[in-house]
């Protein structure tokens, strides 16, 4: 045998006895922990039903521990069915796809019902680097926590005389100290280093006021992570910049939906960033950035929708179902199709269609 079958033989062995040092880890489950869990899962308008078909496929080839159970809800309705709302109170967990919603004609949004509905009181985008996806800036890992049931979404808006609206932005002590301890409890939790509250406390002094007061009262208790404090007009300007230097960040609601969207386009686009709305009893998972996004009709029509965010989101929920290397393998999978580069959709400069990427992802499955 030669030098280079001596190499390749080495190299072998070596992979295949660290593929067996990973495996002697002893996970210890609690008893009942593999048993399949129940999914609310809604399609939506647009491209949700291409994406969430995708996550179907993915789900099914993993033998994922996980069963769904899909209603068909659009953002044309006035309401969420009550059966659906029952569905995500009974299994704690859905999956969605994004509710076109109306601009004007005082047809209220459904994600935002939904959100205020089940109490899902933070947001959470991740937005970072995927190597093979070129992008400007490198070291981007930016975690946007947005406060989800008040600020300018609480909807109380009224017309005063003809020609002159009222709308009103409430904030609450409640409601900022407990985003605020979720920003800093996620960070601590995954060993993230600093947490920034954005605002415009030097214009609403009392509003924006209240979030930064309850936001400096929860840093005191976190003595390990680093706390600083950044005016939102400020922030657009240092993440399109420099934003590799945030890690963590916290803000009120409609910042936060400007803040994730910005943050997303830098890291790659809103087609492949996650993200989740969580509250104390149950969890929404969605497209990260521009969930309301239903895509434009020359996507569904030629099905070239971006499955990966959706991916990458159905990953942070079986994390949160504790089914972590299901998770992991996922996201190998996922990653490994970027980088590779051969199949990508037309967000990312490639021509392929949502199956072929879904196929792709499929195969890379170990």
């Amino acid at each position: 045998m030669g030098v280079r079958g001596k190499v390749r033989m080495s190299v072998s062995v070596m992979k295949a006895a660290m593929k067996e040092m990973r495996r002697s880890v002893t996970y210890m489950p609690r008893p009942g922990d593999g048993a399949p869990r129940g999914v609310t899962l809604i399609p939506g308008d647009g491209i949700g039903p291409l994406v969430t078909n995708a996550v179907e496929q993915v789900m099914e080839a993993m033998h994922a521990p996980l069963y769904f159970e899909k209603y068909e809800v659009h953002g044309d309705m006035r309401r969420v069915p009550e059966e659906v709302l029952d569905s995500i109170r009974k299994n704690k967990v859905c999956l969605k796809g994004g509710l076109r919603t109306p601009v004007g004609g005082g047809v209220s949004s459904l994600n935002v019902q939904l959100r205020k509905d089940l109490d899902l009181y933070a947001s959470l985008v991740n937005c970072f680097n995927l190597p093979g996806l070129p992008t400007r800036h490198d070291n981007v890992d930016i975690v946007v926590i947005r406060e989800n049931t008040e600020g300018e979404y609480s909807g109380l808006e009224h017309e005063v005389v003809p020609g002159v609206v009222e709308s009103l932005k409430v904030m609450s002590k409640f409601c900022s100290e407990r985003i605020a301890k979720y920003a800093f409890e996620y960070a601590y939790l995954n060993n993230r280093k600093k947490v920034t509250a954005v605002h415009k406390a030097n214009i609403m002094k009392l509003a924006d006021g209240l979030f930064l007061e309850s936001c400096r009262q929860v840093a005191t208790k976190y003595p390990g992570i680093k706390y600083n404090e950044i005016i939102v007009d400020n922030c657009c300007m240092q993440l399109v910049s420099k934003p590799e230097q945030f890690d963590v960040m916290v803000t009120p609601n409609l910042y936060g939906n400007l803040v994730a969207n910005t943050a997303a386009g830098i890291a790659g686009g809103t087609g492949v960033m996650p993200g989740g709305n969580v509250g104390a009893d149950h969890a929404v998972f969605e497209q990260g950035a521009s969930a309301g996004n239903v895509g434009k009709e020359k996507q569904v029509e030629q099905k070239k929708a971006n499955p990966v965010a959706l991916l990458l989101s159905s990953a942070m929920m079986l994390r949160h179902l504790q089914f972590p290397s299901f998770a992991d393998r996922l996201e190998t999978a996922v990653k490994r199709v970027i980088s590779e580069g051969k199949y990508m959709t037309k967000d990312l400069g490639g021509d392929s269609t949502t199956q072929q990427v879904v196929d792709a992802v499929i195969a890379n499955l170990d």
